[in-house]
């Protein structure tokens, strides 16, 4: 039985497999591009069935954790891989507080989607009895889970005891923020269009936005890159509220030399040419997602010197010639950026964190080296993560030679809402932003003393 690709049940299908593949190890997007190549959903002619599937398997990975609770309280045994990853599909789906699907569709489509798959059709029978039962226990389900943590918070157990230890004071806060869907944040190129000019090319489009930040426009409901006005041409670029800083915070001044390292996908080494003309070098180790730094930089109509390096081997890169200024948007755990990948949380391991903290200081240390007398080094991470935040920015401290610590935003935390509704009991320490619904990120400033 072929499944019609505009069906529910095949977005199902095609979704479980990626889920598949992330329980396996693999980061979602890399999977999901696995499994649209498998079942031939490449071109445009697909975008739609393509946006289906990721759009349930994101809802999938952002409710796991009660799901596969649940699962466990129904099977009678642990079901094969590919039951099992349909049937955290459709449980996600229906456990939704506001479900995208009614009930009855949502069973209907699953045991048809067991049906057609060769691996799952001898088990369409459970699948359809364990998502009935479901609807029948609902509330004897949630009571019997009701002390489950990775159920109440779909975060694995360590990910909530460390940020409850971290943040004692708003910890909940930090993970309701990560378990929402995000906003549509562009930066707009304020040398080409002000703000309010490019308000009223949105609003000239039927698009309502407001503006959030010196030159971040959040949009009301967010639509594809296609349907966004002066995308294409570079007038705005899609980037959340709290990764504007960076640029920003460089102090940037024309004709210096100015090294984003680590700088894939590209979108801070856009917005650091569009601050000043400065001679700039965009540097990554992955040679294929410089790829990306080049779409983006001719979309914006800039150029950069767009080279592969490891940041923490500036002796195979580096031609010797200081930089006036470093981003060092090192490696790290994405923590702070789990509504947006929310495979991030069911991949990392706790060892993952000390392991990744010595990258961040080899690479940090090691671009010291590179950067001139008065120069500035912005460290920036996108955790919420003391051991990647405030700690490194203490050890920096101590241990890089000639080294002042400049005013910085410190740990922005993830916040949900809008700026008209501030977050209340935001922790000592940490940074509530004016921009009120972005990102969590971590960022300390160092000026090498003359």
């Amino acid at each position: 039985m072929r499944l019609p690709r505009e069906s529910l049940a095949f977005a199902m299908s095609t979704a479980a497999q990626a889920v598949e593949r992330v329980r396996a190890g693999q980061a979602l997007p890399q999977a999901l591009d696995a499994v649209f190549n498998q079942v031939q959903l490449t071109g445009a002619s697909h975008a739609g069935t393509r946006g289906a599937v990721q759009d349930i398997a994101y809802r999938t990975l952002r409710g796991l954790g009660k799901a596969q609770a649940v699962l466990h309280e129904l099977a009678a045994r642990p079901p094969a891989p590919r039951i099992e990853a349909l049937l955290t599909v459709a449980l996600a789906l229906l456990l939704e507080d506001s479900p995208a699907y009614t009930e009855f569709t949502i069973v209907d489509q699953a045991v048809r989607a067991a049906a057609a798959d060769p691996k799952t059709s001898q088990a369409r029978g459970m699948v359809n009895a364990i998502l009935r039962r479901l609807q029948r226990e609902r509330a004897s389900l949630d009571m019997a889970l009701a002390d489950d943590v990775v159920a109440q918070w779909n975060y694995p157990s360590w990910w909530i005891e460390a940020v409850r230890d971290a943040w004692p004071d708003d910890w909940q806060h930090i993970l309701q923020a990560g378990n929402v869907r995000p906003p549509l944040t562009l930066r707009v190129d304020a040398a080409r269009v002000t703000v309010p000019d490019y308000l009223q090319q949105l609003a000239s489009h039927a698009l309502g936005g407001r503006q959030v930040g010196e030159r971040a426009v959040r949009l009301d409901t967010p639509v594809p890159v296609t349907r966004i006005p002066g995308f294409a041409e570079g007038l705005v670029s899609v980037q959340d509220a709290g990764a504007q800083h960076a640029a920003a915070l460089l102090d940037l001044q024309p004709g210096q030399r100015v090294l984003d390292a680590c700088a894939a996908p590209g979108g801070k080494s856009g917005h650091i040419l569009e601050l000043a003309p400065v001679q700039l070098t965009a540097l990554d180790s992955d040679a294929v997602r410089l790829r990306r730094i080049d779409e983006n930089l001719a979309r914006l109509g800039r150029s950069a010197n767009v080279m592969a390096g490891d940041a923490g081997r500036p002796e195979t890169w580096w031609d010797g010639q200081p930089f006036d200024r470093i981003l060092a948007d090192v490696p790290c755990s994405a923590s702070g950026i789990v509504r947006r990948h929310p495979d991030i949380r069911w991949l990392r391991r706790p060892e993952d964190l000390p392991q990744l903290q010595a990258v961040q200081r080899r690479i940090v240390s090691a671009l010291w080296t590179t950067l001139a007398p008065g120069g500035k080094l912005l460290y920036v991470t996108c955790s919420i993560f003391p051991a990647e935040g405030e700690q490194q920015a203490r050890w920096f401290e101590t241990h890089l030679q000639d080294a002042i610590r400049l005013q910085a935003p410190g740990q922005l935390l993830p916040q949900s809402g809008t700026p008209a509704e501030p977050v209340a009991g935001v922790p000592a320490g940490a940074t509530q932003d004016a921009m009120g619904d972005h990102d969590g990120f971590y960022y300390a400033l160092f000026q090498k003393r003359c």
